[in-house]
């Protein structure tokens, strides 16, 4: 039977303040959950009875049994899929030495929770390990984004930044590059192994702050080129064509 206040507590995860407040988020479905409880603390899971007999080594702080129809009072989802759980935000810290070696992401208000949780698996699937998020992007913790980057919460640290403070410290000793309209050709640039990859807003793209501080403009080209096409591509798209590039640098 699920209580009141579980079933209050879950709900109230829907809203970012209350995220924030206690320090916790909702992820719905076993592919996810099963991907986020090795790396976070699961502090509630909910599943239905035969759910938890088929698998009986699970780890949560406090484990629910309940029946499937409990589910539609809790359920994000338009199907619910029997499983819920309440983690433990992560607290991650990032260094700017460790930083300089590596490719990492840094989004400029990134709005659309569908877009940052792709974002956050394009990330996933290049071996990008952090992602610098601009105090007013979409929350990385918010169930849509959840479940948009299909697990991979587990494995990227997302970090919420003064992006402007954070990009002109880092400008010192590590790459900034950022997407842009007259930037240079990203097939034909030079690349570094290491770099901070700036993503913009989708409707008004890298901003006029942070555009002053960023020293490698790139360019996706569209094809073939002086011929009317779409406007810009989807930031999603643009972030998986510009990591698919520095990482083919690497061969």
């Amino acid at each position: 039977m699920l209580s009141k206040p579980k079933i209050k507590l879950i709900n109230s995860l829907l809203k970012k303040k209350q995220r924030d407040e206690l320090g916790l988020f909702v992820a719905e479905g076993p592919k996810l959950i099963l991907d986020l409880i090795p790396s976070f603390n699961c502090k509630i899971l909910i599943a239905t009875e035969d759910w938890l007999m088929s698998h009986p080594g699970i780890q949560a702080d406090e484990i629910i049994g309940i029946q499937a129809e409990e589910f539609k009072k809790i359920s994000n989802l338009k199907t619910p899929q029997g499983l819920i759980a309440v983690f433990e935000k992560p607290k991650y810290e990032w260094d700017i030495e460790q930083l300089s070696e590596n490719l990492s992401l840094a989004l400029d208000d990134v709005q659309d929770p569908g877009n940052l949780g792709t974002i956050l698996r394009i990330a996933d699937w290049f071996g990008i390990r952090d992602v610098f998020c601009s105090e007013h992007c979409a929350d990385s913790f918010s169930p849509k984004t959840v479940q948009a980057t299909m697990g991979a919460l587990a494995r990227v640290r997302v970090h919420v930044v003064n992006l402007p403070e954070f990009i002109m410290e880092c400008k010192k000793s590590i790459p900034i590059y950022g997407t842009f309209l007259d930037g240079n050709d990203v097939y034909t640039e030079t690349l570094t192994k290491n770099g901070i990859v700036v993503m913009g807003n989708e409707g008004n793209g890298i901003s006029a702050e942070i555009e002053q501080i960023i020293n490698h403009k790139l360019l996706i080209p569209s094809f073939p080129l002086g011929v009317a096409c779409s406007e810009s591509l989807n930031v999603g798209v643009a972030t998986a064509l510009i990591c698919a590039e520095f990482r083919r640098r690497i061969y």
